[in-house]
């Protein structure tokens, strides 16, 4: 008997049939004796409806409401699951996140876990139910509703693996796995059969959809093995765990592309000390991520060029922050464009193989593709692109590296 808990995103359970088809999978497990904790995401679309109502009637809605409102979304999805396995003859008890014990910070819409108490969630599993926890949320501990930020359901499943020592950790989405690239856009896109959790953090961070980075980051840090597969059929998926050797015979792991970027320009910034510190201190005081940063160096001028990219949900929020400093700093003008995206290749193999990013510039470059901004690490080159250009950009990198 094993304890596993398997995570089910939006498309897994977009409707009753395929929360069904869940709960036949879950039954399936229980049937050979395991102890099961499901946890759910809302269903596909459901979160974004919810989104849509709020800014019908403002565009900057209270962060802790809308904390309010989108856990509404996943407390369905919970309830109906439990519903489908009590169909099924199975004995389920549904939780919100406060109730398995989830304990969060205070910083609404993008709140850290900051410890799980899973006793109720142990109490339920050794009286004989599957144990339905939504994901992406928890509670404060003065009793404020959190939710962990976009794809936290993937970050609830890896907590909760680490913090009920877990057998086995599954997450389910709509697709077999890891690939190297999004399959919809390169159709002979190969699916790995392993990666390791920096090469998986990587690309996370660099927009691949398959896996929240937080969720890599916490999954690494406690050591938590799991598997990305298909809820649709019963594929092997890929298994994310930590580097082995043999890893770094593959140069380049995947190239993934971000849509959702846009890129800020402060146009005269003074080139003074303290400049950059006021600037960057005040979008993180505000919780906004900032990625990719690029200062050019002032020749002979007092002023300089600083730019940034950030989430494209979060630049409302920055331009109200950008434009409350703009006394202090002293820019001309910023400048903003949402028409950009974030090419990004991952591979641990970096490390030993030299010339990867001239071929990647290269490629680029016989495509028609100017590179406006490049951030690299010991496993990932970054380049920030037009957008327009971005999936063509896609095949032409995935063809020279990967084929």
């Amino acid at each position: 008997m094993a304890l596993i808990v398997q995570k089910y995103g939006g498309t897994s359970v977009a409707n009753p049939d395929r929360i069904m088809n869940v709960a036949r999978r879950v039954a399936a497990y229980r049937a050979k004796g395991d102890q099961v904790v499901v946890v759910v995401s809302a269903m596909s679309g459901v979160t974004d409806n919810l989104i849509k109502l709020a800014k019908e009637i403002t565009a900057l809605p209270s962060e802790r409401e809308m904390d309010m409102l989108l856990a509404t979304g996943e407390q369905q999805t919970i309830a109906l699951t439990a519903i489908a396995l009590h169909q099924l003859g199975i004995e389920a008890t549904s939780l919100t996140g406060a109730q398995a014990g989830i304990v969060t910070d205070g910083v609404h819409t993008k709140a850290k876990i900051q410890n799980i108490t899973p006793k109720k969630v142990h109490a339920l599993l050794d009286a004989g139910n599957v144990v339905i926890v939504a994901g992406f949320q928890g509670e404060t501990s003065e009793g404020h509703i959190t939710t962990l930020g976009r794809g936290g359901s993937d970050l609830t499943a890896i907590a909760l693996a680490a913090a009920l020592k877990a057998e086995l950790c599954q997450i389910y989405t709509d697709v077999d796995g890891v690939y190297t690239t999004d399959p919809r856009i390169v159709p002979n896109a190969k699916k790995l059969t392993e990666i390791s959790y920096d090469e998986m953090l990587e690309l996370a961070g660099a927009g691949a959809k398959v896996m929240q980075s937080r969720s890599v980051e916490f999954a690494k840090k406690f050591g938590v093995v799991f598997e990305v597969r298909s809820s649709l059929n019963d594929n092997p998926g890929t298994i994310v765990k930590e580097e082995t050797k043999s890893m770094e015979g593959v140069v380049i792991r995947g190239v993934a592309l971000d849509k959702n970027q846009a890129k800020v320009t402060l146009v005269a910034v003074p080139d003074r000390p303290g400049v950059a510190a006021c600037i960057f201190k005040a979008l993180g005081e505000a919780a906004i991520n900032v990625d990719m940063i690029v200062q050019n160096i002032s020749h002979g001028t007092p002023t300089t060029d600083l730019s940034f990219t950030l989430d494209k949900p979060d630049l409302a929020k920055a331009r109200k922050v950008i434009d409350a400093f703009k006394p202090e700093v002293g820019y001309r003008e910023a400048l903003v464009s949402e028409q950009v995206g974030k090419l990004s290749i991952v591979g641990v193999g970096m490390r030993s193989h030299s010339g990867v990013a001239a071929k990647v510039f290269e490629t680029l470059a016989k495509e028609g593709v100017n590179i406006e901004m490049i951030s690299t690490s010991e496993i990932k080159i970054s380049v920030i692109i037009d957008l327009a250009k971005g999936e063509a950009a896609v095949k032409a990198v995935h063809q020279a590296f990967i084929g």
